[in-house]
């Protein structure tokens, strides 16, 4: 049984080697032969020469403008002025220059106008919006409260509206302007006695001080006294706190002070008398 099954493995293995041979053969037979290219050489560019070709000028044809003869006109001689017309009579801002304009005109000899120095000192004591209800809706209006002086003795207050805050200013500080009046001052500084003003619901008590003692006041009762040229005085307010009121007030306390020299020419009297 060895032997068989030996004798069998011989016979397959010689059938295995007779079919490869022949496809080992076939491999080794087929072989491709490269056919040998033949390296030519590459041809030389050819230039060409390119002539250039002269360019045609091209003239535009633009029409001749006409000419025109220049007409001259003939000058003629200036008319003399007249000698026989009556000069003009001198108007309102003085007789004319040569050259038509009055010597007050712009470009005059008029020389400018000095501003004058302001007589009186403002300060606004109040500023306030009023407002008026219409049938087309809500209109604002301001008024302003002025105080003015000249801090020697002369002080005034006034009151103006408008629509806009400077013209309201400006109508008070002219009605102020108007309604000044001069104060009772000793030795330039302070007043002569003790006085209670009053106006409203408010009432301001003002009494004369020492030397250096200052302004003691606040709010518009210092404005007024400050504008009067009072410089040591003392104050009270013992009322109502309206500021209008307040310097109302304090300008009727200031109208009542009297100097001895005063209330010595009221009696017929002298002062030493007194």
């Amino acid at each position: 049984m060895a032997k068989e099954k030996i004798e069998k493995q011989e016979s397959v293995e010689e059938t295995v080697a007779e079919e490869i041979a022949p496809e080992a053969v076939e491999q080794t037979e087929v072989t491709e032969e490269v056919p040998v290219v033949e390296e030519t050489p590459a041809p030389e560019p050819v230039v060409e020469e390119v002539v250039e070709q002269p360019k045609e000028e091209v003239v535009s044809e633009t029409p001749e403008e006409p000419v025109v003869e220049a007409v001259v006109q003939e000058e003629k001689p200036a008319q003399p002025a007249r000698t026989d017309r009556p000069p003009r009579p001198a108007g309102p801002g003085g007789p004319r220059r040569n050259d038509g304009k009055r010597p007050g005109g712009p470009g005059g000899n008029r020389p400018p106008r000095e501003q004058k120095p302001k007589e009186f000192d403002s300060e606004v004591i109040s500023l306030s919006r009023v407002t008026k209800v219409n049938k087309g809706g809500r209109h604002f209006r301001f008024s302003a409260t002025v105080a003015v002086g000249d801090r020697k003795g002369r002080v005034g207050i006034g009151t103006g509206k408008a629509n806009e805050v400077p013209d309201a200013i400006k109508k008070a500080e002219q009605s102020a302007t108007k309604s000044v009046m001069r104060v009772s001052i000793v030795d330039n500084r302070t007043i002569p006695h003790e006085a209670i003003g009053v106006q409203g619901a408010s009432k301001v008590l003002l009494k004369p001080a020492s030397k250096g003692t200052g302004v003691k006041a606040g709010g518009p009762v210092r404005a007024v006294l400050e504008l009067a040229g009072v410089k040591d005085i003392l104050s009270k307010s013992l009322g109502s706190s309206t500021k209008i009121n307040m310097a109302f007030a304090t300008l009727e306390a200031l109208k009542v002070q009297k100097t001895k020299e005063k209330i010595a020419a009221l009696r017929g009297k002298k002062v030493e008398e007194i």
